[in-house]
């Protein structure tokens, strides 16, 4: 891809927090979201290098959680859930840090395209491509992956190595049916190239 291309291109990085993929942190992080962390970690080098506009899409949640999906409301009956605003768990994970110039997304819901400003901060910044990294392929890579293809994204790439589901069969399954609407799943090192 050339310059130019690049500077039309955003990376997201999904939901790289302590809360999903740090075990000392919470138990319901991913051991496939820890083990990706490193690709992740790389990828947004490469993307800094490449001069990608980046975005960091996060879950924090009010302790009530009256802002998070009606099904996961019981997990914060204690006042304490997951990703709660402030909390270790909501931090993003070890080695990741948002640098000057870069893009902090809240989101509440799967897709980081729902009730967010998201498509408007992206199309402001002549963003016409995406690059993808993240947990989890089921459910948020994939949601704002489809709502990506609805809403016209030239190109939309998922970098297969720096995504995860909690079983190898669920992420690559997610990884097929993304791709059979058009959507590039490479690897780290194909990205690279």
């Amino acid at each position: 891809m050339t310059v130019a291309k690049w500077s039309e291109t955003a990376m997201l990085v999904i939901d790289m927090q302590k809360e999903f993929v740090d075990p000392a942190t919470s138990s319901l992080a991913l051991l496939a979201g820890e083990a990706i962390l490193p690709a992740v970690v790389e990828a947004v080098d490469v993307a800094r290098e490449r001069g990608i506009f980046i975005v960091w899409v996060v879950r924090e949640h009010e302790p009530s959680g009256r802002d998070v999906e009606l099904f996961r409301r019981h997990l914060y009956s204690s006042g304490k859930g997951p990703a709660v605003k402030g909390s270790r768990g909501a931090e993003l994970a070890d080695g990741l840090a948002i640098e000057a110039g870069e893009y902090k997304l809240v989101k509440t819901r799967f897709s980081s395209f729902f009730a967010t400003p998201l498509d408007s901060v992206l199309k402001a910044s002549r963003i016409k491509n995406l690059v993808v990294v993240g947990v989890q392929t089921p459910n948020c890579i994939r949601q704002t992956v489809f709502d990506a293809v609805a809403l016209d994204y030239e190109k939309v790439t998922v970098i297969t190595d720096a995504t995860a589901a909690a079983k190898p069969e669920i992420h690559l399954s997610n990884m097929r049916d993304m791709k059979n609407v058009g959507v590039e799943t490479p690897t780290l090192e194909e990205w690279r190239r």
